[in-house]
């Protein structure tokens, strides 16, 4: 999408592709806290409740879901204000959560597949087993998700971070591209106030 032409590209992130965006950021919080929690937790079914948990947000999160927001609602072309660095930076930040999002849960269904547990999303269905079982592959796929979810924090870090300094550093607009318009109305309030006391002071 981010080949679109200027004319083609709408001015505007759709109310639909803003709140779907903090949606599934409120399940990919849960998903990795529940991850990390479990390696913690002792087996049991405690730690099984949790892990049917983490499994089924997992598949909600599948990319799919966000790569089909954006193929339907398009993206608008990048802020003027970004430097070049910050344009480089915001889109690989954005292909790597992608490329990620598609990734993890699926290596997570195929270490489960390899382990033969049963991958139950919400008890509503079953994923196919479609790996035959093996304790290498098992290993070798856990390392992968282990390793993927770590990057996956790692991007979310540096994703939060430019936002934060967009919305409270530079105050460009920048951060109010992705929030609801009640979000970006009650922002500015509080940067305005924010501004008004520190000339008082």
């Amino acid at each position: 999408m981010d080949q679109q032409s200027a004319a083609s590209r709408p001015g505007a992130y759709s109310a639909a592709s803003k709140w779907l965006h903090w949606v599934i950021a409120i399940v990919i919080f849960f998903t990795i806290s529940i991850g990390i929690r479990l390696g913690f937790m002792p087996e049991g079914p405690e730690q099984d409740y949790y892990f049917d948990v983490h499994r089924s947000l997992g598949v909600l999160v599948l990319a799919a879901i966000r790569v089909a927001a954006r193929q339907t609602f398009g993206t608008p072309a990048p802020a003027a204000s970004l430097t070049p660095f910050e344009r480089i930076a915001s889109t690989a930040a954005h292909h790597s959560l992608l490329a990620l999002l598609f990734l993890q849960p699926i290596v997570g269904w195929l270490s489960m597949d390899a382990y033969r547990a049963d991958v139950s999303v919400f008890g509503l269905f079953t994923l196919p087993h479609i790996l035959p079982q093996s304790d290498a592959a098992y290993t070798a796929l856990s390392w992968v998700h282990f390793t993927l979810g770590y990057l996956m924090v790692a991007v979310l870090v540096a994703h939060i971070g430019g936002a934060m300094m967009h919305g409270f550093i530079k105050r460009d607009g920048v951060l109010n591209h992705m929030l609801p318009a009640s979000w970006g109305r009650m922002l500015d309030q509080v940067l305005a106030r924010g501004g008004a006391a520190n000339k008082s002071a």
